[in-house]
Formats: structure tokens, C-alpha cells, sequence
């Protein structure tokens, strides 16, 4: 059962103080019926098949394996296997962005927030300028941050949160987190940050503020207390 929306006083009053903004990219700031990271998965796999001389299926094991056991595929072959990150996000982010389609309601409503805001993903910083683009979204972020600004550290590492957040300045009591993957909600929660869950279904934990799966609607109720 999905839990309780909270009301719209408490919503708008729990947010209230936030001027830090730090959204993930993929199936965050485009929802995952669109599919683009459908085709980032065939290429990482695809990638593994010929890094490591497998056949897909067991390529296609490794890529789940890796993404449970460290965070990320390329986590794993960095460890395991010594690969060279660089190419690697070259080849993987080398996709079509056709199926994305611009959302004025998200821009206006991202737009709308006060303070900074910040993309924080596991893919490459290049690759989120692209998506950002195809979205409609350029120009709203004060900082756009991919896995190799972390130093290669992958959410959910608490390594990979505190370097960027080094970076950008973020302030942690005075920041929110929006993420899909409700396993990078748990540091952030930590370091006394708002954590959204953005997802169509509900995933209940104790360092999950709050969950929806509307982000441009949750971003206006903040603003306008509805």
C-alpha cells in the first residue's frame, strides 16, 4: 500500500526551508515509460560480452550482478576486471534520444524553486547535458554532475554523495534529494536531507520521506502550499 500523501500545509512547510536541489537524471527527470535507459542496458551489455569475452546471457547476469553488488555495472568492472571508465561511458551513452520529448510543465516547475539546483547521475555529465536537452530542461541547473566528478564512486556509496556535494556546496539540512533508485535515498537521509522517491510505485523505508509519481505536480504543491 502506498503511503499517505502528506497534506498540503505539511507538505509545502516540510520543504520550506530547502534552497539546495539535487535531482538524479535517468527515469527522474523523464519518467521510465519513456525507455531511453533500455537502450543504455543493451549497450552495457553489449559492452561486457565484448570486454570479457561472454556470451549475452551470462553478460547480461554480469550487469545485474554488478549494478546490485556496487551500484553500477561499471562499478564492478572497475573492481573485478580493471576497466577503463572513459571508453566505457563513451560507448554505453552513444544512444538515440528520439523517445524523449520536452516537459514545459517540469521546466516551469523546477524553475520555479528557489535556491540551486543540481543533477547528480551515475551516467556521465555529458550524457545528462543531452538528456536535459532532448527534456526541455538546459539552463536550469547550476551544476550538471556525473559519476566522474564522484571520482568514479557510484550511488548509493555515501563516497559518491559527499564528493559532489564537496563540490557543488550543497548544504545538507537545507537540501532535498529526488531519486528513482530508492537504495540512493539512504545516504542522503543520512546526512539529514528531504528524500523523495520518484517512481509509479511506492517503495516504503525508513529513509524515504515521501514518494510520487508526478515530479512536475509534487514540485508545484511545494510552491504553492496545494
Amino acid at each position: 500500500m502506498q503511503p499517505p500523501i502528506p497534506a498540503r500545509t505539511d507538505l509545502s512547510d516540510a520543504f520550506s526551508a530547502v534552497s539546495d536541489w539535487v535531482f538524479d537524471l535517468d527515469n527522474t527527470l523523464y519518467p521510465p515509460s519513456m525507455r531511453l535507459f533500455d537502450q543504455i542496458e543493451r549497450k552495457m551489455t553489449a559492452y561486457v560480452m565484448r570486454i570479457l569475452n561472454v556470451e549475452a546471457p551470462e553478460a547480461d547476469r554480469l550487469r545485474d550482478h554488478y549494478w546490485q553488488l556496487y551500484g553500477t555495472t561499471l562499478a564492478g568492472l572497475m573492481h573485478e576486471h580493471g576497466v577503463d571508465p572513459i571508453p566505457y561511458l563513451a560507448d554505453v551513452h552513444d544512444i538515440s534520444f528520439s523517445v524523449l520529448r520536452p516537459d514545459p510543465a517540469l521546466r516551469g516547475a523546477i524553475s520555479d524553486l528557489p535556491g540551486r539546483k543540481i543533477v547528480f547521475t551515475n551516467g556521465s555529465a555529458p550524457y545528462a547535458e543531452r538528456v536535459l536537452e532532448a527534456r526541455g530542461l538546459s539552463g536550469l541547473f547550476d551544476g550538471v554532475y556525473g559519476v566522474e566528478d564522484a571520482l568514479f564512486h557510484p550511488k548509493p556509496h555515501p563516497a559518491a554523495f559527499e564528493t559532489v556535494f564537496a563540490k557543488a556546496g550543497i548544504r545538507h539540512t537545507a537540501a532535498a534529494m529526488f531519486e528513482d533508485d530508492p537504495r540512493n535515498l539512504a545516504a542522503p537521509h543520512a546526512m539529514g536531507m528531504r528524500t523523495v522517491h520518484v517512481a509509479p510505485e511506492a517503495s516504503p523505508a525508513p529513509h524515504i520521506g515521501y514518494h510520487t509519481d508526478d515530479l512536475a505536480g509534487f514540485l508545484g504543491r511545494l510552491r504553492s502550499g496545494g
